[in-house]
């Protein structure tokens, strides 16, 4: 049986606190690197948390992109969950060039198999 799809975790860590604070910046990340795999964006929903953090979501024809932010840690929680060709680990390098985070976590699952 062929999977129904990838889906990518990722834990960034050691990340400025601007970045991760900077609405703005993270949904022109997430654009690009939903761009850099081959997604295909639907919607687009950032909401900036006060006193900070930020949560964006794209809606994909391939499924989601996803990022929550933790500034007074240094951290961010991406999640890219992909069908089709979308290849979603094409995606981490404009995140990481975006977030210059010290340490990466990553994890790939694939979906849909038993």
């Amino acid at each position: 049986m062929e999977p129904t799809g990838r889906h990518l975790i990722l834990d960034f860590w050691g990340c400025d606190a601007a970045a991760l604070n900077d609405a703005p910046a993270l949904e022109a990340a997430l654009v690009r690197a939903a761009e850099a795999a081959d997604g295909h964006i639907l919607r687009r929903v950032v909401h900036a948390f006060a006193p900070q953090g930020v949560t964006g979501l794209l809606l994909l024809a391939e499924s989601h992109l996803s990022i929550h932010t933790w500034p007074e840690r240094g951290y961010a929680a991406i999640d890219f969950y992909t069908c089709g060709t979308a290849d979603p680990s094409r995606a981490e390098a404009p995140l990481a060039e975006a977030l210059r985070p010290a340490h990466i976590a990553r994890q790939l699952i694939v979906r849909g198999v038993r």
